[in-house]
């Protein structure tokens, strides 16, 4: 396999699965119905159980409290039975995105342009693989400007994980 052709396998895993997209494709346009709007899709296996995560928030942007999730989650159950695009046993989880969302496509990162981060690389940059700092852009790699105001440059497909870091200190405050 050719070194260009693997770091874009690895972005596509980061990026939505063949699994994901089938299941937003049968699910977003309800999800919009209802008045939320679909962040995010994750098929995940953990400790030998499969989860179909989705991450919603409000259009109005207000919080998404439990019973947004409960009634987005019994209207997606139909569908999901009936459809049945997944051959796994798993189960159904719906939350909010959460104050500290993780960002996985280019439309969560172009949103998180001046919010504080944690991103994780795959491979050392200035050798490190851990990063926080404020993004300050993201088109062909991603800046970060860090605390001691070095702006740091991480290539799209080096990135393993990354969130939005929220200031906890903030909400002792209020």
């Amino acid at each position: 396999m050719r070194l260009a052709s693997l770091f874009m396998y690895v972005r596509k895993v980061i990026l939505m699965t063949k699994t994901e997209l089938e299941v937003k494709s049968l699910t977003e346009d309800t999800i919009r119905s209802l008045g939320y709007h679909l962040y995010d899709i994750m098929f995940v296996k953990e400790a030998g159980d499969w989860f179909l995560r989705f991450f919603i928030e409000k259009e109005d942007g207000s919080h998404v409290d439990l019973d947004d999730c409960e009634k987005v989650s019994q209207a997606l159950d139909p569908i999901l039975d009936e459809k049945d695009p997944i051959s796994e046993s798993y189960s159904l989880e719906v939350s909010s995105c959460g104050l500290e969302r993780h960002l996985r496509e280019d439309e969560h990162f172009k949103w998180a342009i001046g919010k504080q981060v944690l991103i994780k690389t795959f491979k050392p940059v200035e050798k490190s693989k851990e990063f926080s700092g404020i993004l300050v852009a993201y088109d062909d790699v991603l800046k970060l400007k860090q605390d001691n105001n070095e702006i740091i440059e991480i290539a799209k497909e080096n990135i393993a994980t990354s969130k939005i870091l929220y200031n906890w200190e903030e909400l002792k405050n209020e």
